[in-house]
């Protein structure tokens, strides 16, 4: 049984995904698109939906990452994350699969190394994908 989150419903832009991205203007909303921007921009695979009232982003249909605006973060989040490398130590969470980190405005953020996890998740995603 394969242990990926699948959705059917995934499409190259959603317009939900454009509207949460309009509705939570302000800094945080900033920050959220920035970082679905650098996983739409992985690859001309990158599809998404909204699942669980926030943006996710699948290769095909497979999810690898997302992200939610809280009232004084941001998590960008991976489907897999607990098995994606993490020299810089981005990563929290305890759960068997899903990691995530946590942008909060006021604090700096290591950009290079956020969007090596990016990639490396969406790596990943594909892997598993070949595999299958």
């Amino acid at each position: 049984m394969s242990q990926l989150f699948r959705f059917a419903s995934a499409v190259r832009r959603d317009p939900a995904v454009e509207a949460w991205m309009q509705a939570h203007a302000g800094p945080l909303g900033a920050i959220a698109q920035c970082w679905f921007d650098v996983m739409r921009a992985c690859g001309s695979d990158v599809h998404e939906l909204l699942h669980d009232g926030h943006p996710t982003a699948c290769v095909g249909d497979a999810a690898f990452g997302y992200v939610n605006a809280f009232k004084a973060h941001v998590d960008v989040g991976f489907f897999r994350g607990a098995e994606i490398d993490d020299p810089e130590s981005l990563l929290e969470g305890t759960g068997k699969f899903m990691r995530h980190v946590k942008l909060m405005p006021e604090r700096a953020v290591n950009a290079a190394a956020l969007t090596k996890l990016i990639e490396a998740a969406f790596a990943d995603m594909k892997q598993r994908l070949q595999s299958e």
